[in-house]
């Protein structure tokens, strides 16, 4: 399940592709939020861009997005504090 909730906040399955033309979310697929960075993947620059992204998307501050799992992989595990999952689906436009 690509979004669910967990404690206070909301879970959200990401797959990540760096070095894309612009910054952008591309729906689901395979049951992941398959978003598309123009950032690279070096030094955390992606992982970097993909909270500031989230958090310009959900109207949120950064610090409350924490990456959970996947640092060097395409597919990260975001933990959104303070937020459901209907109202973080509602704001990604899905």
């Amino acid at each position: 399940m690509w979004i669910r909730p967990e404690n206070d906040g909301t879970v959200l399955v990401c797959r990540v592709r760096p070095n894309a033309g612009r910054d952008s979310i591309e729906g689901i697929r395979e049951d992941q939020l398959s978003v598309h960075l123009s950032a690279p993947a070096v030094e955390g620059k992606a992982n970097k861009a993909l909270v500031a992204f989230l958090a310009k998307r959900l109207h949120i501050a950064k610090s409350k997005i924490s990456l959970k799992t996947g640092e060097k992989a395409r597919t990260k595990v975001i933990v959104i504090s303070g937020m459901a999952p209907d109202d973080v689906a509602g704001l990604l436009g899905l």
